[in-house]
């Protein structure tokens, strides 16, 4: 397999060996989880239908040509809540979408995407066939779920390469263009600006490389070496952060911006609690700046 690291970890690959139908190498180790409290119905086993269809969907599909060992597989997690049913088989929902990548010689697990989507609307109805095929849109639910797909597996490159996703994104993006002639919402630009239409067209626009290019710094300069230099790690992180600092004056509502904050919130405070004062406070003042909702938070940083 083509990453700069050649194995996860055995917490991992023990944890993945424990799993019933889990024995074979594909890409993703993806749970999924169905939240319907909201929809008046009684037929409520299609929820879990749906749980154990839509997992089977994400797992057992070969995604990529690489070969992936058990271990090596991406951990990843779809929680969908229903919101509404307006007709039979039809439903309305949002999902967040998660994926992880495990810290080399640790057992630390990192997040990588963290992304919200409120425009997760599909049809379903039991025993549904899932298929994904490529160059064609079958229907809203397999384009949605096999974009995902893409995009995590892209962003899992990433970060062991430097631009390593550059195929997985060009296949979510041929996805959302064969979607956009469909009805379904999430896949216009004029939508919403934090949709799958923008989140691919982030992930793709040259002018937003720099962030993609810091997901490697972060994740393989910085995380993977933390243990031996820590120092050296905050500086490499802070210059990610002046990078996402440049792209914010140009691309103000950018939602890759968005999503990785998100996703590193809890531990750019934990891995700047402590370090050089000057490095500490350079990240606070961009911090404030960038991601400013969350000042507050970002206090604990500089608070000793």
């Amino acid at each position: 397999m083509t990453k700069s690291i050649a194995k996860r970890f055995l917490s991992i690959l023990s944890f993945i060996i424990l799993l019933p139908g889990f024995n074979h190498a594909q890409e993703l180790l993806c749970q999924v989880i169905v939240n319907a409290e909201q929809v008046q119905t009684t037929e409520r086993a299609i929820f879990k239908e749906m749980e154990v269809n839509f997992a089977r969907f994400m797992n057992d599909m070969k995604w990529t040509s690489e070969v992936y060992q058990p271990h090596e597989r991406i951990r990843c997690n779809l929680n969908i809540t229903i919101n509404n049913m307006p007709a039979i088989g039809l439903f309305t929902a949002s999902v967040q979408v998660q994926s992880v990548r495990p810290i080399y010689d640790t057992n630390y697990e990192t997040i990588v995407l963290n992304y919200a989507d409120r425009n997760f609307e599909f049809q379903y109805t039991e025993s549904q066939p899932l298929e994904y095929v490529e160059n064609n849109f079958n229907n809203n639910l397999v384009a949605m779920l096999s974009f995902y797909a893409y995009v995590i597996i892209g962003i899992d490159h990433d970060t062991f390469s430097n631009l390593g996703g550059d195929e997985y994104y060009n296949k979510a993006l041929n996805i959302s263009n064969l979607a956009q002639q469909s009805e379904s919402p999430g896949w216009q630009p004029f939508d919403s600006n934090r949709n799958r239409y923008w989140l691919i067209e982030n992930l793709t626009n040259n002018q937003l490389q720099g962030i993609r290019e810091g997901y490697y710094t972060y994740h393989r300069m910085a995380l993977d070496r933390f243990l031996t230099d820590p120092e050296d790690a905050r500086v490499q992180i802070l210059g990610v952060l002046k990078v996402i600092e440049e792209v914010k004056d140009l691309y103000t509502n950018s939602i890759l911006i968005i999503s990785f904050f998100d996703a590193k919130t809890n531990e750019l405070i934990n891995i700047f609690k402590e370090g050089n004062i000057q490095v500490r406070r350079d990240v606070y003042n961009i911090l404030t700046k960038v991601d400013p909702t969350k000042t507050e938070r970002y206090k604990e940083i500089i608070q000793n």
